[in-house]
């Protein structure tokens, strides 16, 4: 684990993003951190494409029903 140092302005982002998603801020830097580098390395995919993806690896394939 280590400390990483952003800008107060995407800390409140950060902050009022974890609410709405009932995430902790640290779950939700870290969600936004995952998908950003999933996006880095499949810029032809959608959002919800690597969404599924990533349920897919999970083997969540009762939620997948829902998602297709």
């Amino acid at each position: 684990m280590g400390i990483i140092k952003i800008s107060d302005e995407v800390h409140d982002e950060v902050r009022k993003s974890c609410q709405v998603m009932s995430r902790s801020i640290n779950a939700q830097a870290e969600f936004w951190i995952k998908m950003g580098r999933l996006a880095e390395l499949n810029p032809t995919l959608t959002f919800s494409e690597l969404i599924v993806n990533e349920l897919e690896s999970a083997n969540a394939d009762t939620v997948l029903k829902v998602v297709k």
